[in-house]
């Protein structure tokens, strides 16, 4: 039996005496998605895959074998660390209130028990635990049965899913904890007193776990819709939409793959602790499934936009999951493959509308946008520094040492950006026939010096938000100096008003 192993290994104490028992009934807490904004078993899947891809072949031996018996693997395995993972401290302040009035205390999981006891450890509050033993399933009409057994007098039981019904059913009180409105209705209708610990917005907990702001980016796709001389027709505006798009869902999704192979290292952040998956607001189960759906919608409409776009987002999809594993924790090639990431948006909206290949415009791309992923991690680096952290930060292969070197880099990319983009006005954009009026596009040296002098002068002051791109979206001078561009790109598409240009000027 669980219980029996739990006592033995003096995490919980013997059995209550009949007599003391028919004193009080006891509050019975479930783990999973209640007392934890998590779920055990998932997490320490991820943990193991994190740590080696091909542990998936042995999960695949592992399943028939029964749901306990792979929970028993995984819990052996993982070495999953119950102290970081997101409490719910509402519930955590009612239990020690509770516990504090003389009731018995009782954590009963479906989880192994081997993660009972970890979370005992980091929970005194409890008496003792029932538990999944590698052999039982302690979930559903299971764990209602033990409870009965142990507590023939009755008990209070607190959980969150409809695999908690069985157990609300055999319980003197429901306790409900951050479920779904139909399970809530589903506990209501057992006739008992209900008590509700709701649950923040799921669906925005989605949302912005889905980075919508982070679609700005792919605005790059029109790029060269513009720059191509193809501003004026619909059909290529359709085709650049649709690249958008499937780029939009594949990226979404990706920003849902890395904060879930990240989870450790972003609980032991300062700031990205509160991401949805992170803090718990959004369950992983949750996340999984959005990331599929994010995945095959994005090449679905990608293949739907033609091969080229297909193949390109493949690209981009292939490069944001090496990226996530192994590239983003490799000093300098990680700003590099985020460099590398922003031109592919290019390369793709290239595909998307048929222009010519432009290696002025990919160069220009890919040393602006290794710049602001230097910025990126510059501003990582001064916090760490700020907090007086010292060795590598966690996910990242930087030191807070490295803040010089980065910041060299990230201002020399940013300033030969600006050159390349020159070059690239002298050499080709007044020699393309497409463009009605280059000449506009020559105000835009000047407006990237000024947005990348505010990016760098204000990641010194530590005034930068850990993305350049969240920032700039939401920063009036970034704002304006992106309207000023939108205007010159306007101007070199569809021409000057009569009368604004300059005669003799340009080559």
């Amino acid at each position: 039996m669980a219980t029996q192993r739990l006592q033995r290994s003096g995490m919980a104490p013997s059995p209550i005496p009949a007599a003391a028992t028919l004193r009080a009934a006891p509050l019975v807490i479930d783990l999973d998605g209640t007392l934890l904004r998590t779920d055990l078993l998932l997490e320490g899947v991820i943990a193991l895959l994190r740590r080696n891809p091909l542990m998936l072949l042995a999960m695949l031996l592992w399943l028939p074998r029964g749901r306990a018996f792979f929970k028993r693997r995984i819990a052996e395995g993982a070495g999953l660390d119950v102290a970081t993972l997101p409490a719910n401290e509402a519930l955590l302040a009612h239990i020690e209130a509770r516990k504090a009035a003389g009731q018995e205390i009782v954590l009963a999981t479906a989880a192994d028990e081997l993660m009972a006891l970890r979370a005992l450890r980091r929970f005194p509050v409890f008496d003792r635990a029932v538990a999944s033993d590698g052999v039982r399933n302690l979930k559903g009409a299971a764990k209602a049965a033990q409870l009965q057994a142990l507590y023939p007098q009755g008990f209070d039981y607190a959980g969150d899913a409809a695999a908690d019904l069985p157990v609300w059913a055999a319980a003197r009180r429901v306790i409900v904890v951050g479920a779904s409105p139909a399970v809530l209705r589903a506990a209501r209708r057992l006739g008992k007193p209900v008590e509700e610990f709701p649950a923040a917005s799921r669906p925005r907990a989605l949302f912005k776990a889905l980075r919508p702001h982070q679609w700005a980016k792919n605005a790059l796709v029109f790029l060269p819709l513009v720059l191509g001389g193809r501003a004026g027709e619909a059909q290529a505006w359709g085709s650049a939409f649709m690249a958008f798009l499937a780029l939009g869902l594949v990226a979404s999704a990706s920003y849902l793959l890395n904060d879930l192979l990240d989870l450790s290292h972003d609980r032991a952040h300062w700031s990205k602790r509160e991401r949805p998956l992170a803090s718990g607001r959004l369950s992983i189960a949750t996340g999984l499934v959005a990331l599929v759906v994010g995945f095959i919608g994005g090449l679905a409409v990608a293949a739907c936009a033609g091969t080229a776009v297909l193949t390109g987002v493949l690209a981009y999809l292939t490069l944001t999951l090496t990226y996530s594993a192994w590239l983003k924790r490799v000093p300098m090639l990680d700003a590099l493959t985020l460099g590398s990431l922003f031109t592919l948006r290019i390369a793709v909206g290239v595909a998307a509308v048929a222009v010519a290949w432009s290696p002025w415009l990919l160069t220009f791309s890919m040393f602006l946008f290794t710049s602001l992923s230097f910025a990126k991690r510059h501003t990582e680096l001064r916090g760490a520094a700020r907090r007086g952290q010292a060795g590598t930060i966690a996910g990242r292969g930087y030191q807070p040492a490295d803040e010089a070197v980065v910041l060299a880099f990230g201002v020399a990319a940013g300033l030969s950006s600006v050159v390349i983009f020159i070059l690239y006005l002298a050499n080709e954009a007044f020699h393309h026939a497409a463009l009605a009026e280059p000449l506009a596009l020559w105000s835009f040296p000047l407006i990237l010096v000024l947005f990348m002098g505010r990016v760098w002068l204000l990641a010194g002051r530590d005034a930068l938000h850990d993305d350049p791109v969240a920032f700039a979206i939401k920063d009036r001078a970034s704002l304006a100096l992106a309207g000023v561009a939108g205007l010159a790109f306007a101007a070199a598409a569809f021409g000057l008003p009569p009368g604004l240009v300059p005669q003799g000027f340009g080559p």
